[in-house]
């Protein structure tokens, strides 16, 4: 069987990379830096949302269904580099050449990782195979938004219109998930100032698990996972968190309905 990862990143601006492009002292303090850089956002676009190429990646966490196991994790250590935890992703790819599976991800996650694989000089050369190489790739890529080895549920379910997307946690939470619990993407910049990192971590964990249960779910939708099949494949999820350490996995089993 093919290996599921499902997963997902959170950043916050890229400091140098602002002071860099706007001749910004390294003086200014940093909540200063992206105050100014948040201003000229919303002049420009009404938004305070920075351009992707300059979000640096904090966190990315994984949800691996393999074999007869399920395990969910963040790559490498909190104080690892931007270019360490986006190369172990890669790396990653390179290995198992899972199926992945992510919300949104066609349109934020993995561009923010394709600007900052450039940043950082670093290789992906499985990932972007077209075909060349490798004919098979040539019919199924992880770059072609009409492709499978990548899927983005939120852009597939809206059938590529982004006027019909919705947000994963409502719909997880439509579903019978948990859904978002304490955090939202909102929040990072300042728990990531305060020195919340873990908290991030934890954060992204419990959202690359809510893509994976709606993959789940749209697996039963499709016919591929029969109501049994589902019915096991959720009480693993459940049953791997139930026993996996951390107050996040506390709440969020307490938090999802039986």
């Amino acid at each position: 069987m093919i290996p599921t990862l499902a997963f997902d990143i959170e950043t916050i601006p890229d400091l140098a990379g602002l002071r860099l492009l706007h001749g910004l002292s390294a003086d200014l303090a940093d909540q200063d830096v992206v105050d100014m850089a948040y201003q000229k956002r919303r002049q420009s676009h009404g938004n305070d949302f920075l351009p992707l190429h300059l979000q640096r990646v904090i966190a990315i966490s994984c949800a691996l269904r393999e074999g007869d196991q399920f395990t969910v994790w963040s790559l490498g250590k909190p104080e690892d580099s931007e270019a360490t935890l986006v190369q172990r992703f890669f790396d990653g790819v390179e290995k198992y050449l899972p199926q992945l599976v992510s919300w949104n991800g066609g349109g934020f996650d993995l561009p923010v990782l394709h600007y900052r694989a450039l940043v950082h000089g670093i290789v992906a050369s499985r990932y972007w195979e077209l075909g060349d190489d490798d004919r098979e790739f040539k019919w199924n890529n992880y770059i072609s938004r009409y492709h499978t080895r990548h899927l983005d549920l939120m852009d597939l379910l809206a059938l590529y219109q982004p006027r019909a997307s919705v947000a994963l946690d409502e719909l997880a939470k439509l579903c019978g998930f948990p859904g978002k619990l304490g955090m939202d993407g909102s929040q990072v910049w300042s728990t990531w100032r305060d020195g919340g990192l873990p908290q991030i971590r934890a954060y992204c964990e419990t959202d690359a698990v809510n893509t994976f249960l709606m993959y789940l779910r749209f697996q039963r939708l499709r016919g591929v996972l029969t109501p049994a099949a589902y019915a096991d494949e959720i009480a693993l999820v459940r049953a791997t968190l139930a026993r996996t350490p951390g107050a996040h996995w506390q709440e969020f089993v307490a938090a999802w309905p039986t």
